[in-house]
């Protein structure tokens, strides 16, 4: 059967605040839990008026405090902005906490606007081309196996735990991918981010993966937006707010998501419709049944038995809707 799990990066509704954004993400974690998802994962965003997950090892000891069963990780911590060990000591702690249900999702994205990224850094340059590197640092400090002539071999990362988080290196193209099929461990591709390529840069990764001894095997995975509602109608009215705010943050425009009488009123230029068609190749709408198939089919073209599924629409209860109903169909 496909496993089910969720990206939320707490979107902020128009009309709404912050606070609400993280409460109603704790309430789908929880709801999530019964209704039988793999695990949740929260997003690192900076600078934003429309996402409130900044610090996904937060998020992860909250929701994890609250949950028993669903594993909850990040989606993803951004690596080139941090030192490797304090991640290491972060997750290693989490896993001592909830031992068993954490994730680490690894990505290399910047995570904002160029000032957000600049401040992350102190004023300093992000360096892409130490991410490699620094991913290797990572898992040498998660697993204490540093090489003997690494500079930190003698230094640990704590506390020690009896096993370590599972790691996912993320990407929307070629290049995360890559570094996961060298290090030998398991891939989520950003279909929600780019909807073109993924299939062969996912055949790429199974093709070079080589076994580690964290993994034997390639473990890919892909990530869409989807909304459901119980009729294509309705679900493409609560799609009309997703749609909305991605031209919107396609612009540059950090914005709350909007309501559906926004959304409803937007008069999209021919350039914006453009971009409203290109990214129906980065969702799926419709009725569960719909979905249902939509899921499977992009499964099996990813060849992989796990899909994440990231939700931003203004109406959370539809949201919450959305959720229970992919997973009654999919049982």
């Amino acid at each position: 059967m496909l496993k089910l799990s969720i990206l939320e990066q707490s979107p902020i509704s128009e009309e709404s605040t912050p606070r609400q954004a993280l409460e109603n993400s704790t309430r789908l974690a929880k709801a999530a839990e019964g209704w039988g998802y793999r695990r949740i994962w929260f997003a690192e965003h900076h600078d934003s008026e429309g996402l409130a997950s900044v610090s996904p090892e937060i998020m992860i000891a909250h929701v994890a405090a609250q949950t028993s069963r669903i594993h909850v990780g990040s989606g993803g911590v951004l690596l080139p902005h941090y030192s490797p060990y304090k991640v290491a000591e972060n997750f290693h702690l989490l896993e001592n906490l909830h031992p068993g249900r954490i994730d680490l999702g690894i990505g290399r994205a910047p995570g904002g606007m160029p000032g957000a990224t600049w401040a992350l850094n102190d004023r300093g340059r992000r360096d892409l081309s130490d991410f490699p590197r620094k991913v290797r640092d990572l898992i040498g400090f998660l697993t204490d196996h540093l090489p003997p002539d690494h500079p930190l071999r003698t230094v640990r990362a704590t506390p020690q735990s009896d096993k370590i988080p599972e790691i996912f290196l993320l990407g929307s193209s070629d290049g995360s991918a890559g570094i996961a099929a060298q290090l030998g461990t398991p891939f989520m591709f950003a279909h929600f981010i780019n909807p073109y390529g993924g299939i062969e840069v996912v055949r790429s990764y199974r093709s070079h993966f080589q076994s580690s001894a964290l993994y034997k095997v390639p473990k890919p995975a892909v990530c869409i937006f989807a909304v459901c509602a119980e009729t294509d109608g309705e679900a493409e009215r609560q799609a009309s707010t997703l749609r909305y705010w991605m031209i919107e943050t396609a612009q540059g425009r950090s914005a709350p998501i909007p309501t559906i009488e926004h959304a409803e009123q937007f008069d999209p230029s021919e350039q914006e419709r453009k971009i409203i068609e290109e990214n129906r190749g980065r969702m799926i709408v419709g009725s569960p049944q719909k979905v249902k198939r939509e899921l499977e089919n992009l499964a099996a073209a990813y060849q992989t038995d796990e899909v994440m599924i990231i939700t931003n629409i203004h109406d959370f209860e539809a949201k919450l809707r959305s959720f229970e109903l992919i997973a009654q169909v999919m049982q």
